[in-house]
């Protein structure tokens, strides 16, 4: 198995295990998902803050302003602050995980791969096109299935 495949992998074990319990945990106390989300990222910051340490001396071009700004921007408002936000708004509302979690994290390779496609950096061919649209019959599948709680 390649390493990256095994990385995604692991990625949504922790996402997936992660978000039932932190689904369980919201409910418990009764804490807006804007609390919540704010008390995993600081735990996350203090965590990654600190294994992060040596990585910092790595940096390969620092003075790349556009790569920072893409970063803090992309990175940090939209996907860590937003993204990030509006899941733990959903998994505070939802009845079904599993539902939530894969409409939530299948609309993103979509999301990715349209974004390259617009840019020009991701080429579309068969593969892509069929993967895209089994990635919407997914959700579709999904969304028929689930029944609203009475």
């Amino acid at each position: 198995m390649r390493d990256y495949i095994l990385y995604a992998v692991l990625s949504g074990l922790a996402w997936g295990i992660g978000g039932y319990f932190e689904k369980t945990g919201l409910k418990a106390l009764g804490i807006p998902p804007i609390a919540g989300i704010s008390l995993r990222t600081a735990v996350a910051l203090v965590v990654l803050g600190l294994l992060s340490i040596p990585a910092w001396k790595g940096i390969e071009h620092p003075q790349d302003v556009t790569a920072w700004i893409m970063i803090v921007i992309a990175g940090g408002i939209v996907a860590g602050s937003l993204g990030m936000w509006s899941f733990y708004k959903s998994i505070a509302r939802t009845d079904n995980l599993g539902v939530t979690l894969a409409i939530a994290f299948s609309v993103s390779p979509l999301a990715g791969t349209a974004v390259g496609l617009l840019k020009g950096n991701q080429p579309m061919d068969l593969k892509t096109a069929a993967g895209m649209l089994l990635i919407v019959a997914g959700i579709v599948v999904l969304q028929l299935s689930h029944r609203p709680a009475r």
